[in-house]
């Protein structure tokens, strides 16, 4: 065996040690505590958790977003988990960024081209089901998640959850 395939050999078998022990978890932890990429946590996911799309439906899938309604958008970094709840507002390009304004809490601009995929992520976080929109780099983190928001009794938005399950299901394969 070369060294190339043993290396990947021995980040998928800490992936999956690392899975194993918290398969509810926080993927970044887990990630970090297996030393492989969150990329690589969704990969190992169960049949079904983690659907990919193309970077190249990066505008469609942010267009579906936007009607959602009020998502939870997350930014996590090694340094911070930033949360901000509200609608996602249309995007336009511009010099080299997609830029979101409008009136929600959540805007800026996002370097569209970095984006490398479109993950779908579906699996129980502490306990209870999970539902998010995964907008992954070339390195194998997320740039930011959306998440299907959950309603007072902490279960998922019936609405939202429809609109996650049927943007998961066109892009699943087949």
């Amino acid at each position: 065996m070369d060294a190339q395939t043993e290396n990947t050999g021995d980040r998928r078998a800490r992936a999956l040690a690392a899975l194993a022990e918290k398969p509810d978890g926080v993927i970044e932890a887990i990630a970090g505590a297996a030393r492989v990429t969150p990329a690589e946590i969704l990969e190992i996911l169960p049949e079904g958790a983690a659907v990919i799309a193309a970077k190249d439906e990066f505008a469609p899938i942010w267009t579906d977003l936007t009607q959602w309604g009020k998502v939870l958008f997350i930014v996590h970094t090694d340094d911070i988990v930033l949360e901000a709840e509200g609608s996602l507002p249309e995007g336009s390009e511009g010099h080299g960024w997609f830029n979101i304004h409008g009136d929600s809490p959540i805007g800026g601009h996002i370097k569209k081209d970095n984006c490398a995929s479109v993950t779908f992520v579906d699996r129980a976080f502490h306990g209870r089901r999970s539902c998010s929109v995964w907008f992954m780099n070339a390195k194998g983190s997320a740039m930011f998640k959306v998440f299907v928001r959950r309603d007072e009794n902490r279960e998922l938005i019936a609405e939202q959850l429809a609109k996650f399950e049927a943007l998961h299901d066109r892009y699943a394969p087949r």
